[in-house]
């Protein structure tokens, strides 16, 4: 089975850290990758489709 993985981009902590609790209280147990802005999330986004990793896309983007 593929991994579902939920791409959060949040540039603040506390923003961050509460939106990973509501996760974890909703008893979602898909990966959640973080990425502190725009650029950071783009990054991942395209390095999942260029490099050697296959890093799985996110079936999901959270952004603030």
């Amino acid at each position: 089975m593929k991994e579902k993985v939920i791409l959060l981009v949040e540039d603040n902590p506390k923003d961050e850290a509460l939106m990973l609790r509501a996760l974890q209280k909703g008893n979602i147990l898909n990966t959640v990758i973080v990425a502190h802005d725009g650029v950071e999330a783009l990054d991942y986004l395209f390095s999942a489709a260029t490099d050697g990793n296959l890093k799985p896309l996110p079936e999901l983007v959270l952004l603030d």
